[in-house]
Order: C-alpha cells, then sequence, then structure tokens
C-alpha cells in the first residue's frame, strides 16, 4: 500500500513546458477535482498540527484559501485571510514583497490576529517564498505567541531555495517536495 504522501505525488498533474520552455508546472488542482486527494491532504494537515494549540489559521490568497479554511474548521480555529491591495473593508495592516515582474502586497485586518494567538500560516506553494516570507514579516507585526508555515508542496527541483529565506526557528512544513 502507498503511503499517503506518495499517494500524493502519484496524483500530482505535472505540464511541461507551461507557462514557458523549460518549465515543468505542477498543478495541484489534480488533487481538489480529487476527493480521496482532498482527504489524505486534510488527514496529513490535522494530525501534524492538532497538538499545536492554533487559534487563527492565515490563508494567502487564493489558493491558500482551499485548504486553510478546511484546516480552521477541522482545528477549531479563526480563518484569517491574507489578500492582494484594496481587498478588505476594514483597515488592515500590510507587507510588500519583491516579485520577478515587480511588487506586491499582502494585507490582513487590523483586528484579525492577536498577542494570545497562535497562527499557521497557510499556502499552497513553496518556490522562491517571497509570498510566504511577506505574509510571515505581516503576521509578525501582531506579534502573535507564536507563528507556524504549512505548504502543500515545496518546489525543489528547478533550484528553488524558498525555504532558505525564513529564519531557521520557523516550523516550517511541506506535506510533499518535488
Amino acid at each position: 500500500m502507498k503511503s499517503p504522501k506518495q499517494f500524493l505525488i502519484d496524483n500530482l498533474r505535472s505540464i511541461p513546458d507551461f507557462p514557458k520552455p523549460g518549465i515543468n508546472f505542477r498543478d495541484i488542482t489534480s488533487w481538489f477535482i480529487n476527493p480521496d486527494c482532498i482527504d489524505v491532504m486534510t488527514d496529513l494537515l490535522v494530525a501534524r498540527y492538532k497538538d499545536e494549540g492554533i487559534t487563527k489559521i492565515v490563508g494567502l490568497e487564493s489558493r491558500g484559501f482551499l485548504m486553510g479554511s478546511v484546516l480552521s474548521r477541522e482545528l477549531h480555529a479563526g480563518f484569517v485571510l491574507a489578500r492582494k491591495p484594496g481587498k478588505l473593508p476594514v483597515k488592515s495592516l500590510s507587507e510588500s514583497y519583491t516579485k520577478e515582474y515587480g511588487t506586491d502586497s499582502l494585507e490582513i485586518a487590523c483586528d484579525a490576529i492577536g498577542p494570545d494567538d497562535v497562527v499557521l500560516i497557510h499556502d499552497d506553494l513553496l518556490a522562491t517564498g517571497g509570498t510566504a516570507l511577506a505574509a510571515y514579516k505581516l503576521v509578525e507585526k501582531f506579534h502573535p505567541k507564536k507563528i507556524l508555515i504549512s505548504f502543500l508542496i515545496e518546489l525543489t527541483d528547478e533550484g528553488l531555495h524558498g525555504r532558505d529565506r525564513f529564519p531557521k526557528d520557523v516550523q516550517l512544513d511541506t506535506l510533499v517536495t518535488v
């Protein structure tokens, strides 16, 4: 019988030469169309985080919203949206970051996280780490008790080193590394 992680790897769609020649795009939407994959992801994530005392899940726009909201329900934690600029209707804190072709920002509502919170930042993919690092810096502005970071998949096969951008003491986990 396959391990749960091998099951996910076997169900991961790879699209060669997308979005440009030489790139092997790892398409996790193949996991979301398969309810067995959703169950496996949920079970693995809940098993990993059930004893961490998490009070808030921060989901990064937009694919971090998918499993982040499932985790929020399963761990009985609040769900916090980390949105692109101008999408939140309330006062928010923001953090800017550099992308391949410019800059972008993430915003979180000012009242979303408190000093007693244990926060799990969740996103779908760790590649270069720019967006997730911005989310980490943004959550730090709220001075929570603890910050953990979770990804569904980490890409290392293209020589990406996103994990290396984070402080060494940050608990950063991925379900699958390719």
